[in-house]
């Protein structure tokens, strides 16, 4: 979190887990009902075969949902966790800069849904799309 005050965590990759920091994204922007970003690509996120993993794009999405979904929350004291990611994955890639756009489709007291696009910079075509499925729930109380 960035103060005690502020109830948003900081999403920046060096913060990031270790898990989430090898997908590469970094975000570029978050509001309410939408997170921009971007990431790069390519042989460290390969298959045996040679072009990007697939669980690197749904890890992209369960973090984009989940980071634009929390920040919706935040000022309630909740924060979303995913419980249904489905991602499609539309082409295969060796690697790319990647653009990252998530929207909230339906925002709810209790659940949310968001669609996350991401797009290969260069060619303009989409490589993966997903929609994730999130619960609000209340922020962990902190250590006493």
């Amino acid at each position: 979190m960035n103060s005690p005050s502020d109830p948003t965590p900081d999403v920046s990759l060096e913060a990031a887990s270790r898990f989430v920091a090898a997908s590469g994204l970094v975000v570029d922007e978050v509001t309410n009902t939408m997170v921009r970003g971007h990431a790069d690509l390519g042989a460290d996120h390969h298959t045996p075969w040679g072009v990007v993993h697939g669980g690197v794009y749904t890890t992209i999405v369960e973090s984009t949902g989940s980071i634009g979904a929390s920040h919706a929350v935040a000022d309630r004291g909740e924060f979303a966790v995913g419980i249904h990611n489905a991602t499609d994955f539309l082409r295969p890639t060796t690697g790319a800069r990647i653009v990252v756009e998530g929207t909230a489709l339906h925002q709810g007291r209790t659940q949310q849904l968001w669609e996350v696009i991401i797009t290969d910079s260069a060619s303009e075509k989409v490589l993966a799309r997903g929609q994730l499925r999130l619960q609000n729930v209340p922020m962990p109380k902190g250590d006493s």
